[in-house]
């Protein structure tokens, strides 16, 4: 193999595995791995994919559940200097061939029960479960032994969620992968010591590149599971096999709402990570209040920066609960007015960064490009504020903010309000077109008692302006989401506004 510097993807997993050969490195169902046989496992992967007449720089869908075999192929796609394209696996029809079409796939690794979904025209090789699966073919293929991919290699096309519009390929390179994996070692206190469990789509920037891969760089021993499953999580943390756990807050807020939850031995658990989306202040003190000796970490950021960007550190908490912290080690942020100018702190106004752990740009997408660049700066679409500490708090998303009768509502802090009620399991609050108004402050509101909109308006006056309360309340028995767990409110909008 000719010999590069290192700083690569599949590099980070080759350093464990001559550090720590012996440890396991992840457990996925009966299967185990130590770091020596997956670092063997993924240099026959990136065989196996290269013998499909693959060359450097071709672009490789995933459409696959969470398993060792996602994991690998991922990891041998870095080997092999392909791109990996990683697929929501609830995409289906229109949005999955827009994506494998758009990223020019010209292979799909893709879990069997999903296979059948894709365009039929698209050359597939099954991650698992079949006699010709990319994990059955390693028995008897050699390992790759070509040249390293260079740092500035384009490594993956990250698709943005789509929550406001198609979703864009942010193009990732080893070198911001690797950047970023150490900023996500460093802020989140990350260790070999330490049992994580990985239970959101591997698809998904957090999940891979927050957690799992600096977990595997600083030699950890990971638990991989098809779901974030209530049950099995918190048997898992009672079994004392996990102490680390990941989870957007729509998860957190189905475990603090389950039954058992206050009677569950969770004192094992020592970790706590939210990010994805933004946590509501009322469900983070009641989990706080109910786990007072588990360290809590906010972790925010996009696609487009590997997705970490800022860190509130568990001793950052307290008088804070709002803010997503200071920026991480490779992020530089600033607060900006829509000519670029910064704002004065405690003033709202768009986030903007400047890192080594950005993209390249969006795939084959020139014009979003140059937009979301300007002056050097990636313009995120937050709405944030800074404080004179370096704190940052997300106000909303650009897109989301609610334009009243001429005066601008932020969703969040509306939200954060009706989630106070008992009656409120979960809420998300849109601007839906009004005649008078502009845009009518809207509440759709999954309950979980009897609750009457007149009572909800009436909780919302009693702590926020009038003109802040919402217009309308609309009771539904679920919000929709992506996989990662972000409430889609343009799906909201578009259902309700007709």
């Amino acid at each position: 193999m000719t010999q590069g510097r290192g700083s690569t993807v599949d590099g980070v997993l080759r350093r464990s595995a001559r550090r720590t050969p012996a440890r396991i490195a992840v457990e996925y169902g009966a299967r185990t791995w130590t770091y020596e046989e997956l670092d063997g496992a993924v240099s026959r992967a990136a065989a196996v994919l290269l013998a499909q007449g693959l060359a450097p720089g071709d672009r490789v869908g995933a459409y696959g559940h969470n398993s060792d075999a996602y994991l690998i192929g991922f990891l041998a796609c870095a080997r092999a200097g392909l791109v990996h394209v990683p697929v929501n696996q609830n995409l289906t029809g229109d949005d999955l061939a827009y994506l494998v079409r758009q990223s020019g796939s010209s292979l799909v690794l893709a879990d069997p029960d999903l296979s059948g979904r894709l365009p039929g025209d698209v050359p597939v090789l099954p991650l698992r479960d079949t006699g010709d699966s990319l994990l059955s073919r390693l028995v008897d293929t050699p390992p790759y032994d070509g040249p390293e991919p260079r740092t500035e290699d384009l490594v993956q096309l990250l698709y943005t969620s789509g929550t406001t519009a198609l979703p864009k390929g942010a193009m990732m390179t080893h070198r911001a992968l690797v950047h970023e994996y150490l900023s996500a070692i460093t802020a989140l206190d990350l260790s070999a010591g330490d049992l994580p469990v990985h239970a959101l789509p591997l698809y998904h920037s957090a999940q891979m590149h927050v957690f799992l891969l600096p977990y595997l760089a600083v030699g950890a021993t990971n638990i991989i599971l098809d779901a974030p499953d209530g049950d099995r999580l918190l048997d898992l943390v009672e079994a004392g096999r996990v102490d680390s756990l990941f989870a957007p807050p729509t998860v957190w807020i189905g475990l603090a709402n389950r039954p058992d939850f206050a009677t569950r031995d969770l004192d094992g658990l020592r970790k706590a990570y939210y990010g994805a989306s933004i946590m509501p202040v009322p469900v983070l003190r009641r989990l706080r209040e109910r786990l007072p000796g588990l360290a809590f970490y906010n972790c925010f950021g996009q696609s487009e920066i590997g997705p970490l960007a800022t860190v509130l550190g568990p001793d950052e908490h307290e008088g804070r609960l709002d803010s997503c912290g200071r920026t991480v080690l490779f992020v530089d942020a600033r607060v900006v007015d829509d000519k670029g100018d910064d704002v004065p702190d405690g003033t709202a106004g768009e986030i903007v960064y400047r890192s080594p752990q950005l993209c390249e740009g969006y795939w084959d997408r020139p014009e979003e490009t140059a937009e979301a660049f300007r002056d050097g700066w990636f313009r995120s679409g937050d709405l944030a504020v800074r404080d004179p500490e370096g704190y940052f708090t997300i106000v909303d998303r650009v897109k989301d903010v609610i334009n009243s009768g001429g005066v601008l509502v932020a969703s969040r802090q509306v939200e954060d309000v009706l989630y106070t009620h008992e009656a409120v399991a979960e809420v998300a609050v849109i601007g839906l077109p009004d005649a008078r108004w502009i845009e009518a402050v809207t509440a759709v509101v999954v309950p979980r008692g009897e609750v009457t909109q007149e009572q909800l308006v009436a909780h919302v006056r009693e702590k926020l302006p009038a003109f802040k309360a919402p217009k309308r309340v609309l009771f539904v028995d679920e919000l929709p989401r992506n996989a990662s767990g972000k409430i889609l409110k343009r799906e909201l909008r578009a259902r309700l506004g007709g």
